[in-house]
């Protein structure tokens, strides 16, 4: 995983290694200072005199530039001593994309067969690089893949209806049965003809202030809740593949929604136990660490050696940490609850900013509460 991204005013100092590729210089210095609302999300602006990061639309007097340090996350920014700007908020993260995702978004929707070019972006008055960075860093994917996924997944759901794959294929725009098959089988990862044996599983990628979530569920519930940029997130999206026989596709679905809903009541403090429905499938022993740990109070942490303890697995600490690294559904099954004996943190597959975060949230909120 590439580490940070800073790009300093004045000096144009970048550091190596950078987390993704931010904006030419010039660029974030004009979206700044015009407060273009196409940029949040994109970077964030910290201030070196005040010590203090904001959204490029932050509606306070802009800073001098030979002041401001870019960041391309929050992780970035807070990771250097930075504090949110507390008229902007950048912890907190909009209801729904900007105007000009929620058109291309309901233009896919409106017709999936249609191939929407570079070219087309332009004539929208779109930029392509700024489209794709949009989409790669909120939904895991660039917009043509994004499309494609949409595209496929609604072809899924067609077969599985009965219709003829011919005709599904000629439906999203292939001509020929060979390369409706190929693209197929390259997004949805098996056959037009398997696809009406094996299941569907819905995916979103939706934002929250500690990054892009990746989740994933089927009508019995959640199996998937991870950060869009852990390392391993593929490796959870090929596990979910083989152990639910299924077909993970963009969507809608209910227990998303409920998910989503919770998620940002969780995040403004207001809930502190989820009630939407969970599917979780590992071996005996790691469902028993799952279910434990969905035990764990609200704005409390609990041990290795006690969570082993608890499960009746004495001096099985190690195992009982694994078992919280393969955890599909983070945040709703708390595994950042569990920390050292002496307290300290360790281990969170999300990076340790983000299990602090958690844990600051659920503390602060408990202490309003009481």
């Amino acid at each position: 995983m590439i580490e940070s991204t800073i790009m300093k005013s004045g000096s144009h100092a970048v550091t190596s290694k950078p987390h993704r590729t931010l904006p030419p210089h010039a660029e974030m210095d004009r979206a700044m200072l015009d407060r273009d609302p196409s940029y949040d999300g994109i970077f964030w602006i910290a201030v070196r005199t005040t010590r203090i990061f904001c959204r490029p639309t932050c509606p306070a007097r802009k800073p001098r530039v030979e002041n401001v340090e870019y960041y391309g996350s929050i992780r970035d920014a807070l990771s250097a001593g930075y504090r949110a700007c507390k008229r902007c908020r950048p912890l907190d993260w909009p209801g729904a994309p900007p105007d000009w995702v929620a058109d291309l978004l309901e233009r896919v929707e409106r017709d999936p067969a249609e191939r929407i070019t570079d070219a087309d972006l332009r004539t929208a008055s779109l930029d392509p690089i700024r489209v794709r960075r949009y989409f790669q860093k909120h939904y895991g994917l660039t917009f043509q893949a994004y499309h494609r996924a949409r595209r496929m997944g609604m072809a899924l759901t067609q077969l599985r209806d009965g219709q003829d794959s011919l005709a599904v294929g000629f439906d999203h725009g292939f001509d020929s049965t060979s390369g409706f098959r190929d693209a197929f089988q390259r997004t949805i990862g098996t056959t037009p003809g398997r696809a009406r044996r094996i299941g569907s599983m819905i995916t979103v990628t939706f934002p929250s202030p500690v990054g892009p979530l990746v989740a994933a569920a089927n009508d019995q519930g959640v199996c998937l809740l991870e950060f869009a940029d852990r390392r391993s997130i593929e490796r959870q999206m090929a596990v979910l593949r083989r152990r639910f026989d299924a077909a993970l596709v963009p969507g809608t679905h209910r227990n998303l929604d409920q998910l989503r809903t919770e998620l940002d009541e969780y995040f403004a403090g207001g809930r502190s136990r989820f009630d939407v429905p969970l599917v979780m499938r590992g071996t005996p022993f790691q469902e028993s660490v799952w279910r434990r740990l969905l035990d764990i109070p609200y704005g409390t942490t609990m041990s290795y050696d006690g969570l082993a303890r608890a499960i009746g697995r004495v001096g099985a600490q190690r195992a009982v940490g694994r078992a919280n690294g393969d955890n599909r559904i983070a945040i709703v099954i708390p595994c950042h609850r569990v920390v050292q004996k002496d307290g300290k943190l360790r281990g969170y597959g999300g990076g340790l900013w983000r299990k602090q975060f958690l844990l600051d949230l659920e503390r602060g909120a408990s202490d309003v509460a009481s």
